[in-house]
């Protein structure tokens, strides 16, 4: 289906390992219709070739601002102006970082700086650059200036960490892509409030009784939602999962703090779903120290 028909998609690709998965992800979006060009950033030479990158765009592939021959017709201005969209996956923590503060030392961000359409980037790298405080004001930074944020994912990572920080999977970003180029907005002007994840519920200060639950459908049923126009609000236990993008977050760990937050959050919402695997249980008095 070409659901991305005569679309000009300018993909950004900044070093990391998930690079490797940037030419399955050019494959699925001129499947779908898009006319894809590529610029590499010099670290993203390191993980993928620029040929590898043309033969399954077929286009050429732009990497140096400085370029004599691209620009003797202002190449970087010309990319700007031709792209529908600016897609940076992988955007690792160092572009997402020289976005943020508006550099245009290189290539990509030049042309970020010189086109007026919408960029979205995927972030990917090690779960604590990811949680490091520098980069989540980044991002922040980044959702201010109208930036779109594709994930990012959870789980493994190369560097054997567990955590969030991992590149969405290609037809992932394909989906998210196309729901940028056809919004279906029906909920707009609804207020949404989902529950979601596992609760804790103490025994004492080291033990408590929870269950499996990783809050996925709770927080896709959230990202659908905020995706079709509403306002949403998510109340969560503790899960690894990485907030949607436009989506307000509230985080607790016990049935009791998912009750009252509920409440609270239902009376000025027009629908609520639960979705979270509340504890069934919980001891009738909390041991104020460790048991033995």
């Amino acid at each position: 289906m070409q659901t991305l028909a005569d679309k000009r998609i300018l993909l950004g690709i900044s070093g990391g390992i998930a690079a490797y998965k940037s030419a399955d992800l050019v494959r699925r979006l001129t499947e779908r219709g898009a006319d894809v060009r590529v610029i590499l950033t010099s670290a993203a030479q390191e993980f993928i070739t620029p040929l590898t990158l043309q033969a399954v765009s077929g286009n050429p592939v732009s990497h140096s601002l400085l370029d004599p021959a691209a620009e003797a017709a202002m190449g970087h201005i010309e990319l700007a102006k031709w792209a529908d969209l600016i897609l940076i996956a992988p955007a690792s923590a160092d572009v997402i970082a020289r976005l943020a503060h508006g550099l245009a030392n290189d290539l990509l961000t030049t042309c970020v700086l010189a086109s007026s359409a919408p960029v979205a980037v995927a972030p990917a790298m090690n779960q604590q650059m990811y949680k490091n405080i520098a980069t989540q004001k980044n991002l922040a930074t980044l959702k201010e200036h109208n930036f779109h944020i594709f994930g990012p994912g959870v789980g493994a990572q190369a560097c054997g960490d567990t955590g969030a920080g991992r590149m969405l999977e290609p037809l992932e970003l394909v989906a998210l892509t196309e729901q940028l180029f056809s919004p279906v907005k029906n909920l707009q002007g609804l207020h949404i409030t989902i529950t979601a994840g596992p609760t804790r519920e103490a025994i004492d200060p080291v033990r408590y009784i929870s269950n499996h639950s990783s809050g996925k459908m709770g927080f896709a049923l959230a990202q659908a939602a905020a995706a079709m126009g509403a306002k949403v609000t998510l109340i969560s236990g503790p899960v690894q999962l990485a907030t949607p993008a436009g989506v307000t977050r509230i985080d607790v760990q016990s049935a009791e703090q998912m009750h009252q937050a509920a409440l609270s959050a239902a009376v000025q919402s027009d629908i609520f779903i639960g979705c979270a695997a509340v504890a069934d249980y919980r001891v009738a008095e909390i041991a104020a120290d460790k048991l033995k």
